[in-house]
């Protein structure tokens, strides 16, 4: 995928639902991080702190931020941000990194643990909700769709960044 230096006078059928599709997904982040300010809300979360407790629950050892970053498509300084604030709260601990000693590891607390169980719990119950309304099927090939965009993407910023 290489830029062009020049806009084409009218899109081609595919890259206009490309772009469609990228708009769509822009809504859908804004409205899907409403859905979970919502649905955290009454333990006191944010749908940042959410998803930073996810990456770390998820993650099989402690991560650094960096990592928390990259397996929740946000930058380390957004990731940072937000488990500066979890420390705070008691829901991470950071302990020394022996690769890094200036990239703490990051893991939950059991509190932090506790926590993010209660809003994934939450966060369930709410996706069975709007499970009932969207055929599987559909769920799923948006997912394969999402996915493929995403790899491709990836392989482009990295061919990218190698060119630079």
């Amino acid at each position: 995928m290489h830029r062009r230096d020049s806009i084409p006078a009218k899109p081609e059928p595919g890259a206009a639902a490309i772009t469609q599709l990228t708009l769509t997904v822009f809504r859908l982040n804004g409205m899907l991080l409403h859905w979970g300010d919502q649905v955290v809300e009454p333990l006191g979360l944010t749908s940042a702190r959410w998803q930073m407790l996810g990456a770390l629950a998820l993650a099989s050892t402690p991560l650094t931020a960096p990592q928390v970053g990259e397996a929740m498509g946000v930058t380390r300084q957004g990731a940072q941000k937000q488990l500066n604030l979890l420390l705070e709260q008691g829901l991470v601990a950071a302990r020394p990194n022996p690769a890094h000693m200036r990239s703490p590891l990051y893991a939950l607390t059991p509190q932090g643990r506790t926590l993010y169980q209660q809003a994934d719990a939450l966060g369930a119950a709410m996706a069975d909700e709007l499970a009932s309304l969207i055929p599987v099927a559909n769920a799923r090939t948006a997912m394969r769709t999402l996915e493929t965009m995403l790899r491709q993407l990836q392989i482009a910023t990295l061919s990218s960044e190698v060119e630079s």
